[in-house]
């Protein structure tokens, strides 16, 4: 599941959040926005029932996978968009009042 909070200079935080227990094991977001490089946003579960990580996202769209134990590869079904080659989450700017 994806969240959204917007912040200053135009960002947002989007928390990306999966089930405490699926799949087993540790699960990184990896994607555009940090090289494809696991470990770097590893999910780390919290009190709910679900794991999550937060990561501050310039506006634009931004391409993810969730990477398991194993080399598990998997999509979020809430993303904005998913193909073949992922998920993506679309980031806008913050409105100015």
């Amino acid at each position: 599941m994806l969240r959204r909070a917007p912040l200053f200079g135009g960002k947002n935080r989007v928390t990306f959040s999966l089930p405490a227990h699926e799949p087993a094991g540790p699960v990184s977001v990896v994607g555009d926005f940090n090289a494809w490089e696991p470990g770097r946003h590893e999910m780390v579960r919290r009190r709910n029932g679900t794991r999550s990580v937060s990561v501050v996202l310039p506006p634009g769209e931004h391409r993810f996978r969730y990477l398991a134990t194993d080399g598990v590869w998997l999509d979020d079904d809430t993303a904005d968009f998913v193909d073949a080659g992922g998920s993506w989450v679309r980031v806008q700017p913050r409105e100015r009042r």
